[in-house]
């Protein structure tokens, strides 16, 4: 048993059962003797239910994954050779795979439109980082990953000849037009993005409306009925007490009918 075989087991795991299975997985490295192993696993932390949605993306939906990390990968390549219409070309298919894979997570049960918004700025990250994408792939993410910037920075380019100037500054010309074409979609991309957040906001806050009206009300009708019931308990301790004390006085006139009685029989 090592670190990466433990971390899968956990990592395939509910947010919910994720504390619990480590502790298990301590306490089975601890007494197989591996104090180190023992200390690695509890180090773990518990994922976010957004991490955990990818987590389970890698692992149910690996092909629709891997394509999307593939037109990442091709992306960033496009990206650093300054390739215009390869990147016009996977800046189209990268919306389509995303919104794909975007939409298996959300049919994940428990997934609220905040922690979908999380996954959708994780997959984000992978395409434009390798090394988020790298993070994303092992599938043990315990936090949702961000990334500031749109795309990698092009590689600096050497200086031409002389008599290859004039060709080489139009090639460059025409390429920084078209990275400046894909930072403008990407800009817009990234407005959009915002825009549905902000939407999915809204409704959440709107949800939330309706759910804090219900709750008022459901407080308002127990606290109603717990004060009813208060006053009927208070009777009924009351009666309960007159009750006691009319069986008393039945024992006490039963005691004094009867020694009437006995006093008549002799």
């Amino acid at each position: 048993m090592d670190l990466d075989e433990v971390a899968d087991r956990l990592y395939a795991l509910p947010p919910s059962e994720f504390t619990a299975a480590r502790t298990a997985e301590v306490r089975a490295a601890r007494d197989a003797g591996d104090a180190g192993l023992s200390r690695e696993i509890a180090k773990l932390r518990r994922p976010t239910v957004s991490a955990w949605a990818v987590n389970r993306l890698s692992r149910e939906h690996p092909g629709e994954l891997a394509e999307l990390l593939d037109v990442g990968e091709r992306l960033r390549a496009a990206w650093q050779e300054q390739d215009a219409g390869e990147l016009a070309e996977l800046t189209r298919r990268r919306g389509e795979v995303t919104g794909k894979v975007g939409r298996l997570a959300r049919r994940f049960a428990g997934l609220s439109p905040a922690a979908a918004t999380e996954v959708d700025q994780t997959l984000d990250a992978a395409v434009v980082d390798a090394a988020a994408a790298a993070e994303v792939r092992r599938g043990h993410l315990a936090k949702p990953l961000h990334y500031s910037g749109f795309a990698p920075a092009p590689i600096t380019r050497e200086p031409t000849a002389p008599r290859r100037r004039k060709t080489a500054e139009n090639t460059d010309r025409a390429a920084a037009d078209k990275a400046a074409e894909y930072a403008a979609a990407e800009a817009r991309r990234r407005e959009e993005a915002e825009a549905r957040k902000a939407r999915e906001r809204e409704e959440a806050r709107a949800a939330h409306r309706e759910w804090r009206a219900a709750l008022d009300a459901a407080q308002t009708e127990h606290d109603e009925r717990a004060e009813r019931v208060d006053v009927l308990e208070k009777k009924l301790a009351k009666a309960r007490r007159r009750l006691e004390e009319a069986r008393q006085r039945l024992e006490v006139t039963r005691r004094e009918e009867r020694q009437a009685r006995l006093r008549l029989e002799r």
